[in-house]
């Protein structure tokens, strides 16, 4: 595995991140804590834009845990059928409503672990959340950061966990907040998958990887 790359270098780069957007922000709507939680529970495999779609009309009548356990399943299920693995997503929010209202008072706790403890939130979900709303630096690693983290070497690990400790590692303290959302909107628009968009890349100076596209 390759090593990260120098703190200097990764100076610079979030240096100039941070300058060309000083407040990244993720692309889930949501309204408080609750909706953030089942808005990022139902993203799993679906478009943050397509979960968006589909959320809109659900926490306009469902936005606390006790307001969806009234609209209950089936009517749960009729906003979100078009969200992909829908119908065992409607069953884990409904279940994590009850935990919320049953055990704690209808407030969603804001440690990793209580979150994870909830039917269909993983490490993944509650470091969004926690990260999100309590603005903790926790670092969630989706395919995008995966990518991104090993193509730039700023964060090099061999799966999502090698990978989420390599920013905790290497990112400078400074820009631990943000580096969640840099990263995978740096993955999400410029540094794609199948051809980066090299040329417009404002860190590709910086970046160690061979294969960069050249302009059109």
């Amino acid at each position: 595995m390759n090593r990260a790359l120098p703190y200097a270098t990764q100076v610079e780069i979030f240096r100039r991140f941070h300058a060309a957007e000083p407040e990244p922000k993720g692309e889930l709507e949501h309204l408080n804590a609750y909706t953030l939680v089942v808005a990022v529970a139902l993203s799993a495999q679906a478009t943050d834009a397509g979960v968006n779609r589909a959320t809109r009309n659900l926490f306009a009548v469902a936005d606390t845990p006790q307001k969806m356990l009234d609209l209950g399943e089936d009517g749960l299920t009729e906003h979100i059928r078009t969200i992909g693995l829908y119908r065992q997503k409607a069953k884990n929010v409904i279940k994590l409503s009850r935990i919320l209202v049953e055990e704690h008072g209808g407030e969603v706790p804001n440690s990793r672990a209580a979150l994870q403890a909830l039917p269909g939130v993983g490490r993944k979900t509650a470091n969004v959340v926690l990260n999100m709303w309590w603005g903790h630096p926790a670092q969630a690693v989706d395919t995008h950061i995966f990518r991104v983290g090993n193509r730039t070497r700023i964060a090099p690990g061999k799966d999502v966990d090698a990978v989420e400790r390599a920013i905790e590692d290497n990112v400078p303290a400074d820009y631990q907040r943000h580096a969640h959302h840099w990263l995978i909107l740096h993955g999400r628009y410029t540094c794609v998958a199948r051809k980066p968009k090299c040329p417009a890349c404002l860190i590709r100076d910086l970046c160690p990887y061979e294969d960069k596209t050249e302009p059109a």
